[in-house]
């Protein structure tokens, strides 16, 4: 074997060592990836019970409903769609009605989402940027350009 064939060997192993490195990595995360989706993300391509992802939008006016506990059952939309949610825990500060807020968990076999993460808005300004461009998609963002820096 000349230099040449020897160089374009190890070369073409380490390529081939590195791709099924690449892969393995890439099939660990997809166990670990949330996607994020709106209402109506849910409403047109619904996903299979028990996948995990992240649902944001606006708590609907009026939807929030406590047991007395730390249960509390809300209704996220986009105004277009709405997504009930089940929550059993304590919820953030500045969780209300009329609010961005983004869900992690999974949808029911009911379509009911139950989440065991509810993050809140922070600020009078502040919204996450899936959530205000989802907004502004459907035309319904009423804050100004700066809030989702």
């Amino acid at each position: 074997m000349t230099r040449k064939q020897r160089r374009l060997t190890i070369i073409g192993a380490a390529g081939v060592v590195l791709a099924i490195a690449a892969g393995l990595v890439l099939y660990a995360f997809n166990d670990t990836i949330v996607f994020f989706k709106t209402p109506t993300d849910l409403a047109e391509q619904p996903v299979a019970p028990g996948t995990r992802l992240r649902l944001g939008g606006l708590v609907k006016e009026g939807s929030v409903a406590r047991d007395g506990g730390t249960h509390v059952a809300f209704v996220i939309t986009d105004t277009e769609h709405d997504t009930p949610v089940t929550y059993d825990g304590i919820l953030p500060d500045l969780f209300r009605e009329g609010q961005g807020v983004v869900a992690e968990g999974a949808v029911g076999a009911d379509g009911v989402f139950t989440a065991d993460t509810v993050l809140a808005k922070h600020d009078e300004t502040y919204m996450p940027r899936e959530v205000a461009d989802a907004l502004k998609e459907k035309g319904v963002w009423q804050g100004e350009e700066k809030a989702t820096q």
